[in-house]
């Protein structure tokens, strides 16, 4: 005789089957209004309010700071890091100034991508006991990067002010700072951000959508478009992995003291300070210059991608350098109010990690956006006291000679420029082909497991990605609530409608529960791209599965998830998710780079997020609900809707017993653009809905019409965990499966 959840198994099987033809369940709200929900708003902008998130205790920030970590990597595409192939470095035209020389450089951070910059070394100077400081030069925003050089009469200006007291400083900070470092006893890298300087092979520094970089087979793709978003590949990407193997460029040198890393820059160069130094721990101190704000988080596609700050911002990102030193400063910019907004929370960090004098920072807001002679010596006393040089304070510069871009330019007859399909698109298209055939080598295992180990290595990489790219677990039970709008008696059960509430995010979600009088403890929450709607025939007359359901006793909720059903006005439809052009309307072929998603994505969670986020509030609502005791939880779900349930199901843990998914075909790769309103950026490069429901085990699954491909790579995800009695393939046609 077959068993209860035997039973309970093929009645879920028979809901799930049934194709949702248009109904309109009951309603919540009256008509007309809508939900009091947050996510209703405009969304988060570059632009926006980005405070802090405090914790309560250092093992909080522990969590925390994992949480802000792996956003950088997972959005930089660099979860996991891609193959460290050889640097090839050739490091050639040493030039000799006396107390420190400057030699040029350029190594393949990629096959066949060069970053190229400048070394300066001191002369004369004796290493310590395990070798120089080393330190990292990031350029930022300044005309030709590495090559700038702002004149004579904005040097003079400079001077006159105070901002700088020689000439040829005046006229490139950027060299003065490392000029003055060398001198210090520190070697020093300046290396250049895409496209500056001798950064050739890409001939601009911002990108945005281009028709012929949108391709959709491999090597047919820039860093812009569908399937890049996919992959999560993007050009903050390449320069945060540009500054990884710098530093490996760095330490590769031998004679460098790895506990004395410093990374220091300003605007953008701020920005690349801040991301290297707080997913690389080689980084030993930081110093980044006007960048660590509340207010403007850094307008340039280098400074900006997918989930870089969603639930976080700049002093998020800035304070995981905690508990290691920083310094910082503010300007008379977006940072100005750094001395109120963001100074306290860090301060408030290092101290409860037990850090209190590593961190400081420096308001010499009388400056517009900058990082000169009063801020570079700010971060020469920081320097000379965390790395322990020894130099009397202050530590001031001194003149020097100023190097010309003919003196600095890695490229001469001997070390010619790159060409061709070096360069430009193919450049880019070659990137992103070798980039994705890197990632798919290390997802194969995970996608594919063959024994246990490669089933807990899945669990460890694409859990940690789909709970970055979601942002959200199971809500605690003390966030969720319910507010009961409606109760009606009808045959054999109850209707319940009402608001199930996440108070922790402000968001309320329309729902119907429909209740049997002989109810067995299990509940079924079905997702369904119809919303609640897609339990009822018509009116209030639930679907032949559904009255199956209750007439077993089995209790079934559904949902109108975010911008579904009554979140919309009447006849409104939600196909896309918004798309945001920064800053202001792109009018121009040049301002195309203002339609680049990250600005969209790298602020707000996608409405794919958003209603898988809606699942799991309604599974901690049905779990923790003290007047009934659940037994079990099933969720099912349809097609998109099925996506949605496998994410959910993913995240759930033990809260969820059985997932019943119908693919009915959907694949993220499908997707028409990464504007659809199922887009997820990263799903592919992690998988796709393979790598959702690979995350499945060991919980009991169902799945059917999955082609071949999909079945068995399930099975092998189940069997590797010695776990395939828990999944069901079902299958593919409505007739068989109620058979």
């Amino acid at each position: 005789m077959p068993s209860q959840r035997h039973r309970f198994l093929v009645l879920l099987l028979s809901l799930a089957g049934v194709v949702p033809v248009s109904a309109q369940g009951p309603r919540v709200l009256p008509a007309g209004e809508l939900p009091k929900d947050s996510r209703l708003g405009p969304p988060r902008s570059v632009d926006g309010y980005h405070p802090f998130h405090p914790v309560s205790s250092a093992t909080a920030w522990e969590s925390r700071a994992a949480e802000i970590r792996n956003h950088i990597l997972v959005g930089t595409g660099l979860w996991p890091l891609p193959e460290k192939t050889p640097l090839n470095a050739v490091v050639h035209g040493l030039i000799d100034q006396g107390d420190y020389t400057v030699e040029k450089v350029y190594f393949e951070s990629m096959p066949g991508h060069l970053v190229c910059g400048s070394l300066y070394r001191p002369k004369g100077k004796p290493p310590g006991p395990n070798g120089y400081p080393g330190v990292l030069c990031p350029h930022g925003h300044w005309a030709n990067g590495r090559f700038y050089d702002a004149g004579e009469a904005r040097a003079k200006a400079d001077i006159a002010t105070g901002a700088e007291r020689f000439l040829n400083a005046g006229r490139s900070p950027l060299q003065a700072r490392c000029v003055q470092l060398a001198r210090m006893g520190c070697v020093v890298f300046h290396y250049d951000m895409l496209g500056n300087a001798d950064s050739k092979q890409f001939p601009d520094h911002r990108n945005g959508p281009r028709e012929s970089m949108n391709g959709r087979e491999p090597g047919s793709w820039g860093f812009v478009g569908f399937e890049a978003a996919a992959r999560v590949q993007s050009n903050f990407g390449l320069q945060t992995w540009n500054s990884v193997r710098s530093l490996d460029f760095l330490l590769g040198l031998g004679g460098i003291d790895p506990d004395r890393i410093l990374v220091t820059g300003a605007s953008g160069g701020g920005t690349q300070t801040m991301m290297i130094s707080a997913i690389d721990p080689r980084v030993k101190a930081a110093f980044p210059c006007v960048m660590v704000s509340t207010s403007m988080q850094g307008g340039c596609t280098c400074e900006n991608t997918f989930y870089l700050r969603v639930g976080q911002g700049n002093i998020d990102i800035a304070a995981l350098v905690a508990p290691r030193p920083q310094g910082m400063t503010a300007a008379d910019d977006w940072t100005k109010e750094l001395k109120t907004k963001g100074y306290p929370d860090l301060v408030g960090l290092y101290d409860m990690l037990g850090a209190k004098n590593a961190y400081e920072a420096h308001f010499e807001i009388q400056f517009p956006h900058n990082y000169n002679h009063v801020n570079r010596t700010h971060m020469y006393q920081f320097v000379n006291r965390h790395f322990k040089l020894g130099l009397p304070s202050p530590v001031l510069e001194e003149d020097f000679a100023l190097l010309s871009p003919q003196q600095l330019t890695v490229f001469d007859a001997e070390h010619p420029s790159p060409s061709g399909n070096a360069v430009g698109e193919p450049h880019e298209k070659s990137l992103c082909k070798w980039w994705s055939e890197d990632a798919e080598r290390q997802m194969a295992p995970l996608l594919h497991p063959q024994t246990a180990g490669d089933a807990d290595k899945a669990t460890e990489v694409l859990g940690t990605a789909v709970r970055t790219m979601i942002g959200r677990g199971l809500p605690d039970a003390k966030e969720v609530n319910f507010g009961l709008k409606g109760k009606e008696k009808r045959a054999g059960y109850v209707e319940l409608t009402g608001l199930v509430g996440n108070d922790t995010h402000g968001e309320e979600i329309p729902a119907a529960f429909l209740f049997p009088e002989q109810w067995k403890g299990r509940v079924v929450i079905w997702a369904s791209p119809e919303g609640k709607a897609g339990l009822f025939e018509s009116g209030t007359q639930p679907r032949a599965a559904v009255a199956n359901l209750l007439a077993a006793g089995v209790a079934v909720m559904s949902a109108d998830l975010f911008q579904q059903g009554e979140f919309l006005n009447p006849g409104a439809t939600v196909t896309e998710n918004p798309q945001l052009s920064y800053p202001g309307k792109a009018e121009k072929p040049d301002d195309r780079w203002k339609l680049s998603p990250v600005y969209y994505y790298g602020y707000n969670d996608s409405l794919f997020a958003r209603r898988v986020h809606d699942l799991l509030t309604l599974v901690s609502f049905v779990k923790n609900n003290e007047m009934y005791q659940v037994k079990e939880i099933a969720l099912v779900g349809q097609g998109s809707a099925g996506a949605w349930v496998a994410a959910a199901r993913a995240l759930a843990g033990d809260a969820v017993a059985l997932a019943a998914v119908d693919t009915a075909g959907f694949r993220f790769d499908k997707l028409a653009s990464e504007w659809d309103a199922d887009f997820q950026p990263g799903i592919v490069k992690y998988g796709d809905i393979g790598g959702l429901l690979t995350l499945s085990s060991p919980h009991s699954l169902w799945l059917w019409d999955a082609e071949e491909a999909l079945q068995n790579q399930i099975r092998a995800a189940y069997a590797a965990r010695g776990k395939s009695g828990l999944l069901t393939v079902a299958p593919a046609t409505p007739g068989d499966r109620e058979t």
